[in-house]
């Protein structure tokens, strides 16, 4: 008998028998069949020379962690794995941006964003994988129903910089009433920083000139690397604002 340990890995698709390959089974039995390798291996499309698809696929796989592991890679760490070069590190990079702006879409019916919890649960896939700053706002109507998300600008890996101007100028063309300030850390530490502080007083200062209220800022970090474990900074929450 032939031992696993024999087997080359650029056999494992050619062992699989027909019916049971990723195109086939999605074709059978819809892409929610699939494991997250075989969707990968879809995507992929190709092995290499002594690899086939599956076996890349699923390295791929296990170095994230998970398939949404996947969606903060850079070009530059797909390449990292032999048989991926710079075009199908592009396409895959793109592939995930897809992914993460999809999640983020506002559904058909726009949520009512009336708590830290809920704004930070909204935001979410939005900032995950995020290497840059980015600042938010959101607008919302007198019940608190967002009427529109708008990205104000987009910074280094340390830092974002954002005018009230910019914030208000969007509230103004959306009739709100309300507006709710977000930007994530990249470090997935949500602790707010001198210049967060800073202008969050600035955005508080506009608020009151242009009558509009600035019911919150958010910062967006991780669970995992939040010294409170909570995943974001609310500073309505904290008595700051």
């Amino acid at each position: 008998m032939t031992s696993e340990s024999a087997i080359s890995p650029g056999n494992r698709l050619r062992e699989t028998a027909p019916h049971d390959r990723p195109q086939e089974r999605l074709l059978s039995q819809g892409a929610s069949a699939l494991s997250d390798a075989e969707l990968l291996a879809l995507l992929l499309r190709n092995g290499t020379r002594g690899q086939d698809v599956m076996t890349l696929a699923t390295r791929l796989v296990a170095e994230a962690g998970s398939l949404a592991g996947l969606v903060g890679w850079r070009t530059s760490q797909f390449r990292s794995l032999r048989g991926i070069g710079e075009v199908k590190a592009i396409q895959l990079v793109a592939v995930m941006e897809v992914a993460r702006r999809v999640l983020a879409r506002p559904v058909s019916q726009e949520p009512v964003l009336d708590h830290a919890e809920g704004v930070a649960s909204y935001l979410a896939p939005l900032t995950a994988g995020l290497d840059v700053e980015k600042f938010w706002v959101l607008c919302l109507n007198r019940k608190g129903r967002l009427l529109k998300r708008v990205e104000v600008s987009s910074g280094t890996a340390s830092s974002t910089l954002v005018h009230p101007r910019e914030v208000f100028r969007e509230a103004i063309r959306e009739s709100a009433s309300g507006v709710i300030c977000a930007h994530n850390h990249p470090s997935g530490d949500p602790c707010p920083s001198a210049q967060d502080v800073r202008i969050t007083r600035s955005l508080r200062e506009a608020a009151v000139a242009v009558d509009i209220n600035l019911i919150d800022h958010i910062i967006m970090g991780r669970r995992e690397t939040d010294p409170l474990g909570a995943g974001f900074y609310s500073f309505r929450a904290a008595g700051t604002l």
